[in-house]
């Protein structure tokens, strides 16, 4: 699969965002007095889990954009692309 220029940029775009939103979203949660009681809350740990998630689908979202980007410049109009090389025979 080939990603256009454009598409590559909005992925790292998200990624970016995800991992400049989350982790701030996170501290207001450690702050929040329905976080803790004695430990952490139902409302804190489901929270938690929903960072920890978003950090890692923006962080794969980020990187195949990262990858996406790569490949569009340094690929040569016309060549056979690396993914579908040809055994040499042996």
């Amino acid at each position: 699969m080939t990603l256009s220029k454009r598409a590559s940029w909005f992925l790292i775009v998200v990624g970016v965002w995800t991992w400049a939103i989350w982790p701030n979203f996170l501290k207001n949660i450690w702050k929040d007095d329905r976080s803790w009681d004695d430990g952490p809350t139902g409302f804190f740990t489901v929270h938690l889990v929903l960072t920890a998630t978003s950090l890692a689908i923006g962080s794969v979202v980020g990187w195949l954009g990262i990858r996406g980007a790569r490949a569009g410049r340094t690929a040569v109009p016309g060549a056979a692309s690396s993914d579908h090389m040809v055994s040499s025979g042996r």
